[in-house]
């Protein structure tokens, strides 16, 4: 039998778990589970906590489902306001019914402001400016937002001005597929927060069932993967997830990427042909050199010679 938790490295205050789900919030005064363990958790942790007592405005960047409102949650808990209320708002409604600059107060967490139109991102830019001249400490606003903000302001989607203010503070959330080693703790989490909602024992994953956890590519991110975990609960049998309880495409039925056609002006070269391949392989393997030269079954000082176009013909 393979237990999530045989694959969980030693806990770390550094680590963050962000789980967004469609259940319940918790209690505006219950703690944010901390949780993961990746480079990549551990850097945004460390910049929530310093900037979560000090920021008056802010912005969330993320793919859907990657963790923006419980990364809020976490900011509201270790800010100066984490007495008061949690308010999430979708952007588009706030701005329509009480965005009153003179009124504002609390933690307001905007739901997808990439998605305002040009009016509203006009009165969400006066909002921002009449917060400057309040003290600090009465109104905390965090912007979430599933495009980079200055990004949209380069494209000319969003007003430059109100991109730089929403944007001073920001905290980018990488997707689930660019941290797979938080794959383990976060299933684990999971799991846990499923089976008590349904009142059920632990469960645990059967032998190749983590190993396809981390083949995916979780275009839905976090929100996708508790998804998943629910539903093989369910399939479960004798408490035991196993691989064919994933409700995921398998290897055989995953798209086949089409290579780019080359026009005549391009290298035709078996040498170009066989270097665009690997730089492929590399690509889908997120740059792992070692994976990448096990898939091609080439050594990596080949890999290498290949990556700094040698000729791969004469070896």
């Amino acid at each position: 039998m393979q237990s999530v938790s045989q694959y969980l490295p030693q806990p770390s205050l550094s680590g963050l778990t962000l789980v967004e789900l469609d259940a319940p919030p918790p209690m505006p005064l219950q703690p944010v589970q901390i949780v993961g363990v990746s480079q990549a958790w551990r850097k945004l942790l460390m910049q929530a906590e310093m900037a979560a007592p000090h920021v008056q405005v802010a912005a969330i960047e993320g793919e859907h489902g990657s963790g923006k409102q419980t990364l809020a949650r976490y900011l509201f808990s270790r800010s100066l306001l984490s007495g008061s209320s949690f308010q999430r708002r979708d952007a588009r409604e706030w701005l329509v019914t009480d965005a009153d600059p003179s009124t504002l107060a609390g933690f307001t967490y905007l739901d997808r402001v990439d998605l305002l139109t040009p009016p509203g991102q006009g009165l969400l830019l006066s909002v921002l400016k009449a917060m400057q001249d309040r003290p600090p400490g009465r109104a905390v606003v965090l912007a979430s937002s599933q495009t980079p903000l200055r990004q949209m302001a380069g494209q000319g989607l969003l007003l430059p001005d109100l991109a730089f203010r929403l944007s001073a503070v920001r905290f980018s959330i990488p997707p689930l597929r660019q941290r797979r080693e938080d794959i383990a703790s976060l299933a684990q989490c999971l799991l846990d927060r499923i089976c008590t909602r349904y009142q059920q024992r632990p469960v645990s994953l059967g032998p190749g069932t983590l190993a396809r956890l981390l083949q995916h590519s979780w275009p839905g991110n976090v929100r996708e993967l508790a998804s998943v975990l629910e539903t093989a609960l369910l399939e479960a049998v004798n408490g035991i997830i196993r691989p064919d309880d994933l409700a995921l495409p398998s290897s055989q039925d995953m798209p086949v990427p089409v290579m780019h056609t080359t026009s005549p002006a391009d290298d035709l070269s078996l040498d170009a042909i066989i270097r665009h391949h690997v730089e492929y392989v590399l690509e889908l393997n997120r740059g792992n050199k070692l994976r990448a030269a096990r898939q091609l079954q080439i050594s990596r000082s080949t890999l290498y010679r290949i990556l700094g176009n040698e000729t791969i013909l004469a070896h």
